[in-house]
């Protein structure tokens, strides 16, 4: 551990903050923080910590969503920069005009969402608990879902729902490259691929194993046959599943490629923002912290409270 993470740790305990991190997260963040998760986890550990700080090494959504479980609590973020493109393609004044065209029908929204739209929202989901979810409204119930329209497509096609959904998605999960995984494939035969369900259709069709980020960490920790695996998904996980498995080897499915930039990895950059030296600074500073309007807060509560409940 270098000196800036270990000034981290000092400082992480000496103010009672815990540090959470998700998957995406930069290695070197994932390695300081006191708790690695998907979005569920992070919100389920975020409704029972004792700290009374709490760091966030995500994106702003997942702040917020900490914020509004633990409202007596300090909730900083290391960039308040660091948004989210899937949030970003769903604001609240459409959602609200959307529920208005629909006033019978069930808002269901991804947790990758601002708090004004889970404001809006009967229940959250996310990718760990959307399928079980969805599975427990009335078979007959008119369902809004948004704002990932590949995972609600997956949904859809999984259970034989008909849900209307939003069409938005994740810009790191929809740019994967159909030509690179088609090759992997062939260079690498035995390799399961595993994809997470907001990628298109054409990557899962070519997947051997579909789940959120949680559960293809959970696969190959399971699976201990396998030496290889094309992992479709950010590939910060990597790095965690490499620390489970150090003798498999992970293939990342690339991006599509633009301007003859070749990438190997799919990276989220605004996962990336968040750095040792600004999660110091946040910690040291105790800033900046995520604040969110209390009457919004108080609804938002409602449907993640509901989600957490139901999974």
């Amino acid at each position: 551990m270098n000196k800036v993470s270990e000034e981290i740790r000092q400082l992480a305990k000496a103010k009672n903050a815990v540090i959470m991190a998700h998957y995406y997260q930069r290695p070197e963040i994932q390695d300081v923080a006191d708790f690695i998760g998907d979005s569920l986890a992070l919100a389920q550990q975020a409704q029972k910590t004792t700290a009374d700080i709490i760091v966030m090494c995500g994106v702003h959504f997942m702040a917020e969503t900490a914020k509004i479980l633990c409202q007596d609590k300090k909730v900083l973020i290391p960039d308040p920069t660091a948004g989210c493109s899937l949030a970003d393609s769903c604001r609240a004044e459409d959602l609200a005009a959307w529920k208005k065209a629909h006033p019978d029908y069930t808002i269901v929204s991804y947790v990758n969402t601002s708090a004004a739209v889970k404001a809006l929202t009967d229940v959250v989901v996310t990718s760990s608990n959307a399928m079980k979810i969805v599975g427990k409204l009335p078979a007959d119930a008119k369902i809004l879902f948004g704002p990932d329209h590949n995972l609600g497509s997956y949904i859809n096609a999984e259970t034989g729902r008909n849900m209307e959904l939003w069409n938005g998605a994740c810009h790191v999960h929809s740019r994967f490259s159909v030509e690179a995984l088609i090759a992997l494939r062939k260079q690498h035969p035995g390799a399961p691929v595993l994809a997470h369900p907001e990628c298109k259709q054409v990557i899962l069709t070519l997947s051997d194993f579909i789940g959120s980020t949680q559960a293809l960490l959970n696969y190959v920790k399971s699976h201990t046959e396998h030496r290889e695996y094309i992992i479709a998904t950010e590939s910060g996980v990597i790095h965690e599943m490499q620390k489970a498995c150090p003798d498999v080897h992970f293939i990342p499915v690339p991006p599509e490629q633009t301007e003859g930039v070749g990438c190997h990895c799919n990276e989220c950059e605004y996962m990336r923002q968040n750095k040792l030296e600004t999660l110091l600074a946040c910690l040291r500073n105790e800033s900046p912290e995520v604040l969110v309007d209390a009457d919004i807060a108080k609804k938002a509560l409602v449907s993640i409270e509901k989600m957490l409940a139901w999974s």
